[in-house]
């Protein structure tokens, strides 16, 4: 009996991905996996949104307000689009670098954070995890408004650290702790 052939599947190019037209969805390329993540929900924006406020707020005092950023921002850390293997948005990211005037200055981050939704479990749980412990960044957040935890990540960790009271975080080693009650970034909408 004959073996069935599976075809391979597709490899995607950064070069390839950015000459994408826009059509309202991200694209983002890990290894040559395309990652298609269509528009947000209002919830993912609402934590989104909380989050960009409370690390506004920390990274204020400590100069380093403009280190913060969101999507969209075609990070390949610092490669040009036709070397690059991976291309990623995170949803929020704090840069090392203290000065960014283009996404390929870009080559360390402090932290990444990814908002699940319903259709990128996968690619922020496995995909993108893999991706961004490889770079080095130094802490990533998968932030699950379902299950109200966030998972933290490192880059040698095998497993996570699962937060469930509360998230704690600091810039560096000299820097105060940012400290967010998971209670209140999961409130509903008009609660807090």
């Amino acid at each position: 009996m004959a073996m069935p052939v599976i075809p391979e599947s597709r490899r995607y190019s950064v070069a390839e991905v950015l000459d994408f037209p826009p059509d309202g969805n991200r694209y983002e390329v890990v290894a040559g996996e395309l990652l298609v993540t269509p528009a947000p929900t209002a919830g993912h924006q609402l934590l989104v949104s909380r989050l960009m406020t409370l690390l506004s707020d920390y990274l204020k005092p400590l100069g380093r307000r403009d280190s913060l950023y969101s999507s969209p921002a075609d990070i390949t850390w610092g490669q040009s689009p036709k070397d690059a293997e991976d291309l990623v948005q995170p949803d929020i990211f704090v840069v090392v670098a203290t000065q960014v005037t283009s996404w390929r200055d870009v080559t360390r981050l402090a932290l990444a954070i990814e908002v699940l939704s319903p259709w990128n479990t996968r690619a922020e749980r496995v995909v993108k995890r893999g991706t961004y412990q490889r770079h080095g960044v130094e802490t990533y957040w998968v932030v699950d408004g379902a299950a109200q935890l966030v998972e933290v990540w490192r880059p040698a960790d095998d497993r996570p650290e699962i937060m469930i009271q509360e998230l704690v975080w600091k810039l560096s080693d000299e820097s105060p702790e940012l400290r967010i009650p998971l209670a209140d970034l999961f409130a509903p909408p008009g609660s807090r």
